[in-house]
């Protein structure tokens, strides 16, 4: 198994260098399979949504679209893949961020009652407002 850098899959998903993006379409459709999938740690994923919708404009439900297509491809491997849908289902549905939802759902996952938060909108993602 080989792991895709953040840029690998962000030329593959925008197609928007014509270099770059041909040679990351050939090796994750020709070298990545379901026996040798290419990896994508959590960090590579929020990083890949941060890019998308900072610098690409990709609207929530552009994320979501793209974030199932990533987890139910064979070829891909997504770290902890079972959390990354708990967190995708929640961000469907809710008001936080994404890396919001996913951290929480980790947090939960290693047995964290909670987690504080200075943020509101988080803390609407099921974690705990820390008041001031």
């Amino acid at each position: 198994m080989i792991a895709l850098d953040t840029n690998v899959l962000v030329r593959y998903v925008a197609q928007d260098d014509s270099t770059q993006s041909a040679r990351a379409e050939q090796f994750i459709e020709s070298e990545c399979s379901p026996d040798n999938p290419g990896f994508i740690g959590i960090v590579t994923l929020v990083e890949l949504v941060w890019v998308c919708e900072s610098c690409y404009d990709a609207s929530r439900e552009d994320v979501i679209r793209l974030l199932r297509q990533i987890l139910s491809t064979k070829q891909l491997a997504v770290q902890d893949a079972d959390i990354v849908w708990q967190a995708l289902k929640l961000f469907d549905g809710g008001p936080a961020d994404f890396s919001d939802y996913l951290i929480e759902r980790i947090a939960h996952a290693h047995g964290c009652e909670s987690v504080v938060t200075f943020d509101k909108t988080a803390a609407k993602a099921g974690m705990t407002l820390l008041k001031v």
